[in-house]
């Protein structure tokens, strides 16, 4: 088959970042993650991966992807603990890319929702085409509209789920679609990446500009997640963890003490987390 080729500078090539990421993970550190899709999907695009594979064997490139890795992980975690109450809800990957989270938690019986823009869809489409209870909708995730294209049953519940795309909106737009988000899916989840303002720019700085990618923004950066988001809406409740060791260990034989000492770094001074918010079953006027 053809290889489907990825422009330079364009939205499709801010996918290669993670799934490089991912595959450089389950090369580096096999017994903490495992990404079989990612091995397969690099070897069916064409993109010049020179800059990410000569910074590949530097301590800061491997444990970025480790923390690509571990972001999966945690994210993953989130939505297998929702289904096992829920085990028919809506799973809806928020700003999807070539990631494949809801298929790797399906349980045989609830229905998964890939979101994202057009031109990413249309790669996804090509080499992850949507499987059985599973949908991959093209649509601006700042336009609600895409919530109502998600057909859910409000009783089954729902868990959404967001991975590295948080950073790109202001704190405004992530405001906005996280209390319209709750308003749509009284009783879900959502669970999503975020940072520190020091940890987004150094993110930008190793991983986006070093790939060759120009006029990407950061602006939406936590430090107390609870402190700061809880009070955007009393439909919320909101808790977080550290997404490098606030999920599992990172003693696996690979893994470096400098490793983990750069793990205890990001959590604690970086402010590296999984963000938890559970919605109010009932909408409040």
């Amino acid at each position: 088959m053809e290889k489907y080729k990825i422009e330079k500078n364009s939205v499709q090539e801010t996918l290669i970042i993670p799934l490089y990421g991912r595959r450089l993970c389950s090369q580096r550190f096999p017994e903490l993650y495992q990404d079989t899709t990612a091995a397969m999907l690099i070897e069916e695009v064409e993109c010049d991966f020179s800059r990410l594979e000569r910074h590949s064997n530097s301590l800061m490139h491997t444990f970025g992807a480790l923390e690509v890795a571990m972001r999966q992980n945690d994210l993953a975690w989130e939505v297998r603990n929702y289904l096992k109450v829920h085990p028919k809800a809506a799973v809806i990957n928020l700003g999807c890319g070539l990631d494949n989270t809801g298929r790797i938690c399906d349980n045989g019986h609830c229905s998964i929702w890939n979101i994202d823009l057009p031109e990413v869809i249309e790669i996804r489409d090509r080499l992850l085409p949507a499987g059985e209870r599973e949908k991959n909708l093209a649509f601006d995730l700042k336009n609600p509209s895409w919530m109502e294209a998600v057909c859910t049953d409000p009783a089954e519940g729902a868990v959404l789920f967001a991975s590295g795309v948080f950073y790109y909106f202001t704190t405004e737009a992530v405001k906005s679609l996280t209390i319209d988000i709750a308003k749509r899916f009284p009783g879900g989840r959502l669970v999503f990446d975020a940072a520190g303002q020091a940890a987004v720019r150094l993110m930008l700085k190793t991983w986006v500009k070093q790939a060759g990618i120009r006029d990407v923004g950061a602006y939406f950066s936590v430090k107390n997640a609870k402190q700061e988001l809880e009070p955007w809406s009393q439909l919320f409740l909101v808790s977080s963890r550290g997404y490098m060791l606030g999920y599992q260990s990172l003693h696996a034989p690979a893994v470096r003490p400098i490793h983990r000492l750069l793990a205890k770094m990001a959590d604690e001074l970086m402010h590296l987390q999984i963000v938890r918010i559970d919605f109010a079953e009932y909408i409040y006027d």
